[in-house]
């Protein structure tokens, strides 16, 4: 058997030949006539020349042998919907879903923003789109309007597919005021929105802008929509993800880069095989959702579940009723689900018949030992920890127990994935850190691998600045996360270098929050940063001057204003942002030139040594934090 050292070295000292045997995991209409192409970095391409079509992959190169076999599982403890679609009835919805698109004018190139709840419908979109060439990009389901219209402003769609509502926790959430009211923000207006009714939640339509999805189902029955062979390095889709700044950076990604990385680890880290069940706990608004909801288990010509609900209701065996159910084979979360989790009755877990689960994976934020433990216990598999980024597309560091069985060492993510050069290095001289446990920022480098983004939507100059120059003198991609290597090779996560903030997997830049509080006419100044959270790994604080001291002179105005702000965020940037105190103070800690000083902030808010004061401007305004969380 190969060894995992071995198969490592081929990927990064012989990418082409490496990649060119990944590359018959899938598909092409023509293969691929050069594997690597990085004469422009750090615009990496990948087998160019080749044809390709990610529907084709995930849908009808399954017809032939497992059109029968159960494809889309799709569960909703929300509504106590359960539906199956075989991969010949998803081919069939899929194929009435590209022809809808088609009949509103949409073709190869055009773009297409799906903003949905975790409905059947939504998959069809996403693959409807990849099936003729359009770039859909996906908005969580329920975002703000503010934080919408700011995406359909810079995706510029031509379609937008949406539905009335979706509900959590058997709370709805209509989704039709929040999607009109961003349209009506948006500097862009779509040509057309397709709605889906649930009949959860009125809908109002607009006059010859919004077309009913199962009355234009009705018109375009049976009509037959070949896949869009597309260049292999063609635009699959764009996922907006938080930066340091208020401006979403839209994601690009490839079409056959992406499919072959994601057939890829679907055998070599996932140990997925055709014909089993896969169940993804994320959301098709996250990165997760693309790769392992949607293309990653359905190229393998796996099952997958698309679930709806909490991971409690109606009790915290939900998930596991489902594993048993449908014999699930590999199951990816979140560490905040398992803590979750952890609150309730291990007997919940137990009842069920789990033997079909090979593993667990989990990814959004780091995995603390201790979770580890308690999951794996009450497992008895393995507990595969991975981290990787939207813009990664797929994991940097895991185990790849498809390659060689390896143990996971609890508190890491695991080594190197093949293919991604990862390195430790001091952050402000760029050299190489090469000793056991020293701390410093994770990079990666050139040629990035099949999966990675090929830019940030239409600005290659934001991509380059944001993620290639942090270094002075070195291009290398940095993660913004800060690490160490242990002896035996293994990577630790120890938080990011700057100010995006990671809430139970959702990251969240500080400064759109700090933005959303500042609007507030009694705000003053503020400063937001991440504070470790035992449940959701990381949770916002904010630190508030107000614009009146009078305003919270008691108890009663700091609530009030509290809740105002609390508010105020909300209805910008949605429930997910909202921080989970507002701390009033006279002044916030800052340098002698005016820098807002958010580490010492939150090494203060964890208990930690806020370090080096000497640059404080005034040391009282970190003293009267301190205070009052003491207090």
């Amino acid at each position: 058997m190969t060894t995992y050292e071995a198969f490592y070295r081929q990927s990064v000292d012989q990418p082409d030949a490496f990649w060119a045997e990944q590359a018959k995991l899938i598909d092409w209409q023509t293969p691929p006539t050069r594997m690597c192409d990085n004469d422009h970095p750090p615009f990496t391409r990948w087998f160019g020349g080749g044809r390709t079509n990610l529907c084709h992959n995930a849908v009808d190169r399954h017809l032939k042998d497992r059109g029968q076999q159960p494809a889309l599982i799709h569960v909703s403890t929300e509504t106590g919907a359960e539906e199956t679609y075989t991969f010949a009835q998803l081919h069939e919805q899929v194929q009435l879903a590209a022809a809808m698109l088609r009949g509103l004018g949409v073709g190869k190139g055009d773009r297409v923003l799906i903003y949905m709840p975790m409905i059947p419908q939504a998959v069809f979109a996403m693959l409807a789109c990849a099936r003729i060439g359009a770039i859909h990009s996906v908005v969580f389901g329920g975002f703000a309007s503010v934080s919408l219209a700011s995406r359909i402003e810079d995706a510029a769609p031509r379609l937008i597919v949406s539905a009335d509502a979706g509900s959590r926790g058997g709370k709805v959430v209509a989704y039709k005021p929040l999607l009109d009211e961003a349209i009506y923000l948006s500097a862009h207006k779509p040509e057309a929105v397709l709605m889906v009714d649930r009949r959860m939640a009125p809908l109002d339509p607009a006059p010859g802008r919004d077309w009913d999805w199962d009355a234009l189902a009705l018109r375009h029955q049976g009509e037959v929509v070949p896949c869009e062979w597309l260049d292999s390095n063609d635009i699959s889709y764009t996922m907006y993800t938080s930066g340091t700044t208020g401006q979403p950076k839209g994601v690009q990604r490839d079409v056959g880069g992406y499919a072959v990385a994601l057939a890829a680890s679907m055998k070599h880290i996932m140990q997925g095989e055709a014909g089993g069940t896969y169940f993804c706990t994320s959301d098709i608004g996250w990165v997760v959702g693309h790769s392992y909801i949607v293309y990653g288990p359905l190229i393998a010509g796996m099952a997958t579940i698309l679930y709806e609900g909490l991971p409690i209701r109606p009790d915290a065996g939900v998930w596991w009723s489902l594993v048993e159910k449908f014999k699930v084979s590999a199951m990816f979360s979140a560490p905040t689900a398992v803590r979750v989790l952890k609150k309730h009755d291990q007997a919940l877990m137990k009842k069920y018949d789990l033997s079909s689960l090979k593993a667990l994976y989990l990814a959004g934020e780091p995995l603390d030992a201790p979770t580890a433990r308690w999951i794996s216990d009450a497992l008895g598999v393995p507990i595969i920890d991975n981290y990787w980024q939207t813009e990664t597309g797929w994991p940097i560091l895991t185990i790849a127990n498809g390659v060689e069985r390896k143990a996971s060492k609890f508190g890491s993510p695991g080594v190197p994935m093949y293919g991604w050069k990862v390195k430790i290095v001091h952050e402000t001289t760029g050299q190489e850190l090469t000793e056991p446990n020293q701390k410093g920022v994770v990079m990666i480098d050139l040629p990035t691998p099949p999966g990675f983004m090929q830019t940030i939507w239409r600005d290659d100059a934001r991509f380059v600045k944001t993620y290639w120059e942090s270094i002075p003198g070195k291009t290398a991609y940095s993660t913004f996360d800060w690490g160490i290597r242990d002896a035996d090779g293994y990577y630790y996560i120890l938080g990011r270098t700057d100010d995006v903030i990671n809430v139970a997997g959702h990251r969240l830049g500080t400064r759109e929050i700090e933005e959303s509080i500042s609007s507030h006419a009694g705000v003053a100044e503020v400063a937001v940063v991440g504070v470790a959270d035992t449940l959701k790994g990381q949770v916002a604080m904010a630190f508030v001057v107000p614009r009146h001291a009078a305003d919270v002179a008691d108890d009663a105005g700091q609530f009030k204003l509290e809740g105002e702000i609390m508010k105020a965020v909300d209805s910008q940037l949605g429930a997910v942002a909202r921080p989970s105190r507002v701390r009033f103070v006279t002044a916030l800690p800052k340098t002698r030139s005016g820098k807002l000083l958010r580490r010492a902030i939150q090494a203060v808010c964890e208990g930690r040594d806020p370090g080096d004061l000497t640059t404080i401007e005034d040391p009282t305004a970190l003293q009267q934090i301190k205070e009052l969380l003491a207090g």
